[in-house]
Parts: structure tokens; C-alpha cells; sequence
């Protein structure tokens, strides 16, 4: 009962990347920075374990960012001609590659990474993938691009996603969750193709799947966005039927310190919850007491063993230390809830 994990990623260490940035350079190339990856892949393996989590990932310490780290093994796509866009509905504006050709895989993504997570704990694992509405809302479909529309691209973005899916659960992998924050942004679309699509990625895994929806990073852009959504943030209420309806298996959804609406997690109905118990857009340490407390208000609408406890997004841009007292909290928060409600 309340099982703890991270939404997916974490702050890379300094001799790894720059710290602080959800687009940081490597301080490495070549051989030293696959060793380098490696180290900080195992490094946050055992900073997981020690405080105490239940299912464990490899904080996506191999890539730069969470859409680009696929999106590097893909064939049909520029990165030498990027262009200045605007994502999450022009939220920001981002300098991206261009669809340019047919897409295919080069061969594995995340391999080394997966078997390396599998290699060294024996908890159950999660690894994360973008979802593919969220890809085609951080590309541009370029003048050759042979896709009609992002719909399209999306589906093919869809059947590559479940290439490299299905590959990583032979590996061992046991959850894989998609990445899916451009599900609270194009409201229609992603209760439509939006979930089609992200089922095209999941078709025949046998595993656990999950999608991660959230409000973004805890950068300034998404900060400043939330302050424009006034004192209910209903989007949610827009793609939870969908996903109630779809094969997916869990939801991951922002929470503590949010204005989501905690009735609105009924709608997932039949779904395991991750429920965002940990802030990623403050540096202030959640308690254990905070952490309980949110499971508690979202027991009223979640059944106790479909309740997971996470964090609200990744921690990637966050400091070290702080990252490593959230865990703790995240942990020691569930513990306390199993003392409270068991």
C-alpha cells in the first residue's frame, strides 16, 4: 500500500552537467561521458534505495532532455537546422529539430540504460519515454517532412515509441510510463488522438504502463503559467475519462500545492493513482506529516491499493541536496500514511 516513486527525473551532478537547468551542456564527450552517465545512473540507483523507494528509475541521467534523449536515435529528423518555435500552445518559445524524412529508429535508445537500471537493484524498475503528443509538440514538422499534419507524425512517432517500448520490457523493465504534459494543454486533441496515440506506443505490453500528466518543470515559464489559470485547475477534467476508458494501467498526476480539484482523481476510476505528494516547483522540503496528509485528502476519491505516492513532475532542474530530501520526505511520507490508514 502506497508505493513510493519519482515522476522520472533528477538533478544531474555537476561533474556531469550543468546543475540548475532543464537544458544543461555535458561537462564531458566520447567515452568519458558514457562513463560518466553511468556513474550518475548508479549513483541516484543508490540514493533511491537508501531513502527508502519502492520502485526506482535512472533519473534520466543520459539525457539532456526528456523528448530529445529518444528523439537523438531517431532517423528523419534535422538537428543541424533548428528553428525557434513555440511549445505547450506558445507557452515558451524552444530551438528544435525538424521532421525532415520518414522517421525510424536508428537501433536500441535506452538499452544501456535500462539493462544498467536492471543490473543493480532488485526492486521493480520504471523507465520513462515522451509520450507522442508531447514529441510533436517539441518538434517542427519541417517543408520535407512527409507528414501531413502532427496528427500523423504523431502516429509515427507512436510506432517508434512502441518499438524501443517493448524492446526495453524484454530488458526487464517493469513499469514504462509515457510522458504525456501536452495532455493538459491541447485540451480536445488529447482526449481523442491525443490517448489513441499514446495506445498505438503501448500496444502489446504485457508489463505495467503508465502516463505521466503534469503542469511542467519547475522553471519560471510553467510557473508563471499556473498563475494564469486561476483558483481551479480543472484540465484534467478533460483527458481523465479518456484514460479511465484506455489500457493504460496508472496516471500520474500533479497534486500537493496545486489547485487541481482532488474530486477529479475519481474520474480514473478502475486506474492505479500516482499521486504528486512532492512539490518539484519549490526548494521548501516537504514533512513526512505534508506528504501523509496529502495521501489522505486523495484517499477520499482513490481506493488505499490504487494509490502510489510520487512526485508532481521531474526534479531535474533542482538542486542536489534538496532532490535528496524530497526522496526521503516522498518515503518516509508513505510510511507515516501506511501508519495513519492501514
Amino acid at each position: 500500500m502506497f508505493h513510493t516513486t519519482i515522476a522520472g527525473s533528477l538533478p544531474k551532478p555537476a561533474w556531469l552537467a550543468e546543475t540548475g537547468k532543464l537544458w544543461p551542456k555535458w561537462q564531458a564527450e566520447g567515452d568519458a561521458l558514457a562513463r560518466a552517465k553511468a556513474d550518475a545512473t548508479l549513483l541516484w540507483i543508490k540514493l533511491q534505495e537508501d531513502a527508502g523507494l519502492d520502485v526506482i528509475g535512472d533519473g534520466e541521467q543520459s539525457r539532456q532532455h526528456f523528448v530529445h534523449g529518444f528523439l537523438e536515435q531517431v532517423e528523419g529528423i534535422d538537428f543541424a537546422n533548428k528553428v525557434e518555435i513555440g511549445i505547450r500552445n506558445d507557452r515558451y518559445k524552444a530551438w528544435v529539430p525538424q521532421v525532415v524524412a520518414p522517421l525510424r529508429l536508428k537501433g536500441r535508445v535506452h538499452a544501456t540504460e535500462a539493462r544498467l537500471l536492471r543490473a543493480h537493484t532488485s526492486k521493480k524498475i520504471k523507465f520513462t519515454l515522451p509520450g507522442p503528443m508531447t514529441i510533436v509538440d517539441t518538434v517542427a514538422n519541417g517543408d520535407a517532412s512527409p507528414y501531413a499534419d502532427r496528427v500523423a507524425m504523431a502516429f509515427a512517432f507512436a510506432e517508434l515509441l512502441n518499438q524501443e517500448a517493448l524492446a526495453l520490457q524484454a530488458d526487464g523493465v517493469d513499469i514504462i510510463q509515457f510522458d504525456e504534459p501536452a495532455f493538459n494543454v491541447y485540451l480536445a486533441e488529447a482526449a481523442t488522438w491525443g490517448v489513441q496515440a499514446l495506445e498505438r506506443a503501448a500496444q502489446g505490453l504485457t508489463g505495467t504502463t503508465a502516463v505521466h500528466i503534469c503542469y511542467g518543470y519547475g522553471i519560471e515559464a510553467n510557473i508563471a503559467w499556473k498563475k494564469t489559470l486561476g483558483d481551479q485547475w480543472r484540465q484534467y477534467e478533460k483527458v481523465f475519462p479518456a484514460l479511465a476508458a484506455s489500457r493504460i494501467d496508472q496516471v500520474s498526476l500533479e497534486c500537493i500545492h496545486s489547485q487541481v480539484p482532488p474530486e477529479l482523481m475519481a474520474l480514473l476510476a478502475g486506474k492505479d493513482v500516482m499521486v504528486g505528494v512532492i512539490d518539484v516547483a519549490s526548494d521548501q522540503v516537504e514533512t513526512p506529516e505534508d506528504v501523509a496528509d496529502t495521501i489522505g485528502r486523495a484517499l477520499q476519491f482513490v481506493p488505499k491499493h490504487r494509490l502510489i505516492a510520487c512526485t508532481n513532475c521531474g526534479l531535474a532542474p533542482m538542486q542536489r541536496a534538496v532532490a535528496e530530501a524530497k526522496l526521503r520526505a516522498l518515503a518516509d511520507g508513505a510510511a507515516l500514511a501506511r501508519q495513519r490508514f492501514g
